[in-house]
């Protein structure tokens, strides 16, 4: 399975801005990737005051790289990118070696 991460650093951003992010991510940024074809799932993770990424999973290369591209020409306008004050630190293709799911399965949801 081919994967992406994408990374921006919140070193430098504003006080509150996982809480903004997170709330994009419910109201707006869960539905758009829902369903989306060629893609596998996303999975978006912060780490308060460090980092907030999304880490995306695809069917095939050609998915990732369409996705990738359409991502790199216009992350300067990104939501992630408004909202934090900078560019993403990383965009890194990678490959997910195997998925597991546990005994509790997976809960989709836009907020925990």
């Amino acid at each position: 399975m081919r994967s992406l991460t994408i990374r921006w650093s919140l070193a430098d951003a504003p006080v509150g801005v996982e809480s903004e992010l997170a709330a994009f991510v419910a109201g707006t940024s869960h539905a758009r990737f829902t369903g989306m074809p060629g893609l596998r799932y996303k999975v978006w993770r912060v780490r308060p005051g460090e980092w907030f990424e999304g880490f995306y999973v695809f069917t095939t290369d050609a998915d990732r790289a369409e996705f990738q591209q359409a991502f790199v020409d216009t992350m300067a306008e990104a939501p992630g990118t408004r909202m934090i004050g900078s560019l993403p630190v990383t965009v890194e293709e990678s490959e997910v070696v195997a998925v597991a799911e546990g005994w509790d399965g997976f809960q989709p949801a836009a907020r925990a």
